[in-house]
């Protein structure tokens, strides 16, 4: 039986609030990059009550170079947001010694949901930034 060749696929999309306002750091060569957290919630029917139940999860995001820029000067605590990334894995040890885990998203594309200040109308109310994958990042595909 020949070995089973199969594409890599990574893609999450989310839409939630920012629970905080964003933090702007830079790295050591420069670079941009903004952290923030988005809770995004669902509504369901419990089964056996049939009463609507809400769950929320809470899900760190990373935006790098002049995305990081945009969402620090626009987003605040608060914010609708339409994230589109990938998944990214971190581990780390703690100062006391404990190692540490999170998953994350990386953000490709940050669509702001929210009206803009001042604005009273429907139409332009969402701005949008997109940044390019990066060309290291291609996809293979098996056909």
């Amino acid at each position: 039986m020949k070995p089973l060749r199969l594409g890599y696929l990574n893609s999450v999309q989310l839409i939630g609030r920012l629970v905080a306002d964003p933090e702007l750091r830079y790295t050591q060569k420069g670079a941009p990059v903004c952290s923030f957290r988005i809770a995004s919630s669902r509504r369901y029917k419990n089964r056996e009550t049939g009463e609507f139940q809400e769950e929320t999860l809470f899900i760190n995001v990373v935006a790098w170079r002049r995305q990081a820029e945009l969402a620090n000067d626009y987003l605040k605590k608060g914010s609708a947001v339409l994230i589109e990334g990938r998944l990214r894995s971190r581990q780390w040890e703690s100062t006391q010694g404990e190692k540490r885990s999170a998953i994350e998203v990386i953000a490709y594309r940050i669509q702001f949901l929210d009206m803009p200040s001042g604005e009273t109308t429907t139409e332009g109310a969402t701005e949008e930034i997109e940044e390019s994958k990066e060309s290291t990042e291609e996809i293979e595909t098996p056909f």
